[in-house]
């Protein structure tokens, strides 16, 4: 984190599902988050469940028990970000019906709040396959604060048209 703080970055990705695929624990998120409040970071969290785990109807239990193995009371709750990505959804052109991605967001936003005692609910943000084609549709979810691209940010005629569609 000093690292990334001595070369101007403000922000950080953690617990990203591909790190969590390759072995990345709770308690290792945990200090990197740590690592990277101590450097005055601002992290972007992701959570989310995978398909079996969506389809067995764990989707909240998994993502409480992501946010609650990673993140510590005594936290900067402020500088953290949470990005909500279904690992089922990353890079497939598939995302939650509008229903059940808005009762996800609330969820996450609600139990946080709780968990944590903030005074304000967390910024969370929606990414997996997020494209040109159903931005505009995502931007009507109001709970969602914003989107965190994936693939499609490699891309600069593909981002920009997310952009474009966004603001369509």
């Amino acid at each position: 984190a000093s690292m990334l703080k001595k070369i101007g970055t403000e922000y950080i990705i953690l617990g990203h599902s591909e790190n969590r695929s390759e072995g990345e624990t709770p308690e290792l998120i945990k200090k990197k988050i740590l690592s990277a409040l101590n450097e005055k970071l601002n992290v972007i969290f992701c959570v989310g469940e995978t398909h079996f785990e969506k389809k067995r109807r764990r989707t909240f239990s998994v993502i409480r028990k992501q946010i609650k193995g990673s993140i510590e009371k005594k936290f900067k709750k402020n500088k953290i970000i949470l990005a909500y990505e279904p690992v089922w959804s990353i890079g497939t052109n598939k995302i939650p019906n509008s229903k059940d991605l808005k009762n996800v967001i609330k969820y996450i936003k609600n139990d946080f709040k709780r968990s944590f005692k903030t005074q304000n609910y967390p910024k969370v943000l929606y990414g997996g396959s997020v494209n040109k084609n159903n931005v505009k549709l995502l931007s009507t979810i109001t709970e969602i604060d914003g989107f965190l691209i994936g693939g499609a940010s490699q891309s600069a005629k593909k981002f920009i048209d997310i952009i474009n569609n966004y603001y369509k």
